[in-house]
């Protein structure tokens, strides 16, 4: 279980779907990440991964992503996040 802590978020819609950012902090991590997002429906969502200001541990940012591959709760949370941002 990896307890994520958002700092901050945005969406937008575009001509292409939709896209976003969180950024947040992972607790017994150094090092604070970015998710970009990209949905062209709202509903299937692309999604690239990044530290946030420098670069961390290799194994740190692996360990997120395969946390978030396998647990689509903690992946929802990123996305909801942004989603609510989003200007009507």
């Amino acid at each position: 279980y990896m307890k994520f802590n958002i700092l901050e978020a945005e969406m937008r819609r575009t001509d292409d779907g939709y896209v976003g950012s969180v950024r947040f902090e992972v607790e017994g991590h150094r090092h604070p990440y970015e998710a970009a997002l990209h949905s062209k429906d709202g509903k299937d969502w692309a999604y690239g991964l990044f530290f946030m200001n420098e670069s961390g541990s290799e194994r740190d940012i692996d360990q997120v992503e395969a946390y978030l591959e396998e647990n689509d709760e903690a992946f929802d949370r990123l996305v909801d996040a942004a989603w609510r941002t989003l200007k009507a």
